[in-house]
C-alpha cells in the first residue's frame, strides 16, 4: 500500500465533531449533539449485548473475548497470568481503507 501524501496524525474532540457536523449537515448544534449522542448510547448498548455494528463504507465494531496469557511483572521479573479480558475491535472497511 503506497501513500502518496504524509499521513497527518491529529485528534478531533466531541465537541469539534459536533461542529463539523452541524455544519455539514445545516442542523444545529444541539440537534447533531443529541443525534451523535444517540449514536453513541445505542452503540454502547449493543457491544455490551455482544452484538456487532456494521456501517457500510466506514467498519465494523465487535465485542470479543482476549483469552488469559502468560506475562511478565515489569517490577520483579516474576512470571504472571494476565486473566482474560473482554474487548472491543474495529475492522475498517475496504473503502475507508482507500
Amino acid at each position: 500500500m503506497s501513500i502518496d501524501k504524509p499521513l497527518k496524525i491529529s485528534k478531533m474532540n466531541k465537541n469539534e465533531l459536533v461542529n463539523v457536523m452541524a455544519e455539514k449537515t445545516g442542523l444545529t448544534k444541539v440537534d447533531v449533539k443529541k443525534t451523535l449522542d444517540a449514536f453513541i448510547s445505542t452503540a454502547a448498548e449493543t457491544i455490551k449485548k455482544g452484538e456487532r455494528i456494521s456501517l457500510v463504507g466506514f467498519g465494523t465494531v465487535m465485542p470479543t473475548v482476549r483469552p488469559s496469557r502468560k506475562g511478565r511483572n515489569p517490577q520483579t521479573g516474576k512470571d504472571i497470568m494476565i486473566a482474560e479480558r473482554k474487548v472491543v475491535k474495529f475492522r475498517p472497511s475496504a473503502e475507508l481503507m482507500k
